[in-house]
């Protein structure tokens, strides 16, 4: 029962994630990429500080006696690890937030999600091994992508190259988490990394952009939806599903995040893939999930 509890509310941190692609397109709409990124991650970060609070009160109640083998939290761990999140959000969210203005939310997400075998990759270049399954992932995301983004005369649209770029910076905002989430609370990094990326994102708005107050309250719906449920609620969402489920259970259920992007494409903006870009998302949603399987515990080998 606690394993369904943890899939089913990490279902619902997918479904928000993928829905997130057509608020960020509706979003074009209105004000300019960097402006919307700006908006997005203050307020964002807004949004989390009652939920910051609220696990802060839960924690204390829980706490019957402190153990002094419990390592301390240290503020300058939260600050720099926060700030380095933050700088690779502000990245990965800027590019594919440009991106997303010449392609579709379907494509984007699923271009997106190749972060899942990026990350392996990446980790290659700190030591970490690569298993089997992640090089036979790799080759499968190559041909998914190939299908799904190289037109005749080996053209990539610029909207799907520029997404792309951004998901190498996403990849490495995971690994830069994987390495400061024992050293600090959770919820507060995110706060601190959101914060950097907002204001980092209002910096380069005001040096590249026309921020315009109208057309940010114009596009409030939008901001709204990307901010405060995809921020604050899915975020949440996602820390409290993992405490019920495998790491390999929840990356496999997260990764249909790209699966609801075309989705919710498709039923809110009317976009369409032929059969070879659907043959594409196809072989690049197995390419995730498979990157993500770890056999032992699968077959529940100790």
């Amino acid at each position: 029962m606690r394993q369904f509890k943890g899939s089913l509310i990490l279902l619902t941190t997918a479904i928000i994630w993928g829905t997130s692609f057509v608020s960020q397109k509706l979003g074009m709409n209105y004000i300019e990429p960097l402006t919307f990124g700006a908006a997005r991650f203050l307020l964002g970060a807004l949004a989390l500080i009652p939920v910051i609070r609220i696990f802060d009160l839960l924690n204390k109640k829980k706490e019957i006696a402190v153990d002094e083998d419990r390592p301390e939290f240290k503020t300058e761990d939260l600050i720099k690890g926060g700030i380095l999140c933050g700088i690779a959000i502000f990245l990965g969210a800027s590019t594919q937030q440009w991106g997303i203005v010449y392609t579709t939310a379907g494509k984007a997400g699923f271009i997106t999600a190749l972060y899942i075998v990026i990350v392996p990759l990446l980790g290659m270049f700190i030591g970490k091994r690569t298993k089997l399954l992640t090089w036979i992932g790799v080759i499968l995301a190559v041909i998914g992508l190939y299908l799904l983004t190289i037109q005749e005369g080996f053209f990539i649209q610029k909207g799907d190259a520029v997404v792309l770029i951004g998901t190498i910076f996403w990849a490495l905002q995971i690994i830069l988490v994987e390495a400061y989430i024992d050293k600090v609370d959770g919820l507060k990094l995110s706060f601190v990394q959101f914060l950097t990326a907002g204001a980092l994102s209002a910096i380069a708005a005001i040096i590249f952009e026309t921020p315009r107050i109208y057309d940010i309250v114009a596009c409030a719906g939008p901001i709204l939806y990307t901010a405060v449920v995809v921020v604050g609620v899915a975020y949440t969402l996602q820390i409290i599903g993992q405490k019920y489920t495998s790491s390999t259970v929840a990356a496999i259920i997260l990764s249909l995040e790209a699966l609801f992007a075309v989705i919710s494409g498709a039923i809110f903006l009317n976009e369409s893939m032929n059969p070879r870009e659907l043959l594409g998302c196809f072989l690049m949603l197995v390419a995730v999930i498979i990157t993500q399987i770890e056999p032992e515990e699968v077959l529940e080998i100790e």
